[in-house]
């Protein structure tokens, strides 16, 4: 991303936005009493709901990680979570290493602002480049942040400093597993959100990076948007931005609407691309602008009927501070069309570089103000609102990735996607209540909601996305309203006073996330693995009976790989996992905190299986323990969490199983909300151990783990 917005552009782009932010900053009265008014209504909307949307609004802002913004928020995967993955070192991936042998946990932004007496609002951006982004994942040991990043990776943010942006959280619907969508910076993931891919540079390279922002030279992607589909389609669609915009417009990019452009800007006296033409507007005097519009209107007039509309849709911009005007007056004025694309200015941004989180609060205010001023039109609307990417800021969650087999989701050897977690704040009557949706989705999730919600399809999206990643709709519940949570007030924008890179604090602590639960959407996922060791190798079987496909990622801590292995399963699968050593010891992880340890000796330890059933139903795990030696084994199993803390002991069980036999075990995860996690050892084997971790789902919402 283009950062080269001198300080004195920066106040001035965004001087009237700052005033109305500082004024107003809960969620807007006028949309308070809309949703008091108007909560969406039981058997809206036809079979699936859908019916009821008129509007979709698409606010995709920039560069901030899912742990940098929500990693303290009650209830998601954030820094409490009990499912996260263990680096080579045996460390947490919470300790990320560090020169000289040292490690750098999360640490708050708030901390480091008062220590280096900086403002917390402003710090800097950092490296987000496809190269960068693969030094962090590192080939999924997601243990190169530091040596990618800086130790300014791990600062977050927390409820007192973005307030807005956890008010949305604990009021509407926040998505947990949403993810960019390649490990790159912000051009090819907008591209995924425009077409549903990023596809080849002219050059052939693939396209990973920013090289479309050299407008003057760079001809254009040739492969269609997802807007010409609703074009076509005869749908309407808009794109909301200004004059400066941060080039964040990424439809100017496309090869059809590059030619529009120098088309309508023939009579411009050499500008060839819209932002070539727009930085000369924001530059002029009042005189030269209106000389440099009338010259454009002269070629806009020599646009065909399909051009013209094409050229209003996706290029017309509007004086920069009144893109939320411009949205104001078509809600006011019933003409929104059925998708809105907004694309703020830089300082609306939330870009770390220009921009920051209390700026972006005055975008979203207004937004959701002009919806709330016009309840008709608000209880049709679903407000979307994420991030292209990470920035270079740290995310805990290694993303699924497509396999080598897969040969559109590889470059340079590596898979493009999934990128890292980002936000994803889904605000419309459909999606109030406080909710957490943990189904995985990526930018193509947004085209998929078009496509269920429009019926118009988007061919450019590749089968493995559309396996690994959902279409948002698990996020909504158009069955009933809900009441608006009890939520806190956020605060003013501070004077910008310079950027600024956070340092860890010399005494580290582990973050303690904010306690509780909050409710959660039901999943279409319902995984489950089971190992033994055949022939000296282990066997795992992998299942998901759920409706949609569920991601497997496989960590060899023994070495039984050279680096983690993935599968996308619906049904079941199996991976054979070599044993090089005397003992293997690996973990396979699943959806919404799915998790399974194996380990133990690949000759002359226990000779112990265990075999496991999910009961949807009921809510049971059926443990079956098996003895295939010539001794009595005695497992146990132990509860290592989801039961009150002084009654973890009472509930471990030991289970004495015969030769040649089995025993079952039932474990009843009901009281929990169908919440697990187990241990399984067997007494004279301290190698042997299984531990059985998840949610079973049962159709219905239910609560965070």
């Amino acid at each position: 991303m283009t950062t080269d917005i001198s300080r004195r552009r920066l106040f001035a782009l965004g001087g009237g936005a700052l005033g109305v932010a500082a004024a107003g900053s809960l969620l807007p009265p006028s949309l308070q009493a809309a949703i008091a008014a108007q909560p969406a209504h039981a058997g809206s909307g036809g079979r699936d709901g859908l019916g009821a949307i008129k509007h979709v609004v698409i606010l995709m802002q920039e560069n901030r990680s899912f742990d940098h913004y929500f990693g303290m928020l009650r209830g998601v995967r954030g820094f409490s979570d009990r499912n996260a993955v263990e680096l080579p070192s045996g460390k947490p991936v919470f300790e990320q290493p560090a020169p000289l042998g040292t490690s750098v946990l999360p640490f708050p932004v708030r901390g480091a602002a008062e220590t280096q007496k900086k403002d917390l609002q402003y710090i800097g951006a950092l490296d987000h480049s496809w190269n960068g982004g693969a030094k962090a994942w590192a080939g999924g040991w997601m243990n190169g942040w530091v040596s990618a990043k800086t130790a300014a990776t791990m600062a977050y943010y927390d409820r007192r400093d973005i307030p807005l942006h956890y008010e949305l959280a604990d009021t509407f619907t926040v998505c947990d597993a949403y993810h960019s969508s390649i490990h790159s910076s912000t051009s090819p993931n907008r591209n995924h959100l425009w077409s549903g891919k990023t596809g080849d540079e002219p050059n052939g390279r693939r396209a990973v990076g920013n090289d479309a922002y050299d407008e003057g030279t760079h001809p254009g992607y040739d492969w269609g948007t997802y807007a010409e589909r609703l074009e076509k389609a005869g749908r309407s669609w808009r794109t909301y931005t200004e004059w400066e915009n941060f080039t964040d417009n990424q439809i100017e990019f496309f090869a059809t609407f590059k030619a529009i452009a120098r088309k309508a800007l023939a009579k411009t006296g050499g500008h060839t691309y819209m932002e070539s033409f727009y930085s000369a507007v924001r530059d002029a005097d009042a005189v030269e602008r209106e000389r440099l519009s009338g010259l454009l209107e002269e070629g806009v007039a020599t646009l065909d009927r399909a051009e013209r509309r094409l050229f209003e849709r996706a290029l017309r911009r509007v004086e920069t501070g009144t893109l939320a005007e411009e949205f104001a007056k078509d809600v006011a004025a019933g003409t929104l069309p059925e998708v809105s694309y907004l694309v703020p200015s830089a300082v609306d941004s939330e870009h770390p570089s220009v921009s920051s989180p209390i700026h972006s609060a005055t975008i979203v205010y207004k937004v959701l103000d002009a919806l709330g001023k016009h309840p008709d039109v608000w209880r049709h609307t679903a407000v979307l609102i994420n991030y292209d990417e990470n920035d270079g800021f740290f995310d805990h969650v290694p993303p699924p990735v497509a396999p080598p087999e897969v040969t559109e989701e590889q470059w340079e050897g590596k898979p493009t996607g999934l990128g890292m977690r980002v936000p994803m704040l889904i605000v419309s009557p459909w999606t109030i209540g406080g909710y957490v949706c943990s189904e995985v989705f990526d930018h193509t999730s947004v085209i998929r909601f078009l496509e269920r919600w429009t019926g118009v399809e988007e061919p450019n999206i590749g089968d493995w996305r559309r396996t690994v990643t959902g279409d948002l709709t698990s996020a909504f519940d158009f069955s009933r309203g809900r009441r608006r949570p009890e939520v806190e007030q956020p605060g003013a924008i501070p004077p910008f006073s310079g950027r600024w890179s956070p340092r860890p604090p010399l005494v580290q602590h582990m973050p303690v996330q904010e306690p509780g639960v909050r409710p959660a959407r039901a999943l279409p996922y319902q995984p489950d693995a089971q190992a033994k060791v055949v022939d000296g190798a282990v066997q795992v079987v992998l299942s998901n009976t759920g409706r949609s496909s569920a991601h497997f990622a496989l960590y060899p801590y023994a070495g039984e790989f050279p680096g983690p292995q993935h599968r996308d399963v619906k049904g079941t699968a199996q991976w054979t996992v070599p044993v090089t050593g005397p003992a293997y010891r690996f973990t396979v992880t699943g959806p919404n905190g799915f998790r399974r340890e194996f380990a133990g000796s690949a000759q002359g330890g226990a000779p112990a299986e265990v075999a496991t059933r999910v009961d949807a139903r009921e809510r049971d795990l059926h443990l079956t323990l098996r003895n295939t030696g010539r001794t009595t084994l005695t497992f146990t199993v132990r509860p290592r969490g989801y039961v009150d803390e002084a009654d973890l002991r009472d509930w471990a069980r030991t289970v004495k199983v015969k030769p040649g036999r089995s025993r079952t075990v039932v474990h009843s995860a009901a009281d929990a909300h169908g919440w697990y996690d187990l241990d399984i050892t067997v007494d004279g084997d301290v190698a042997f151990r299984r531990r059985l971790m998840g949610h079973i789902e049962n159709g219905r919402p239910s609560i965070s783990g």
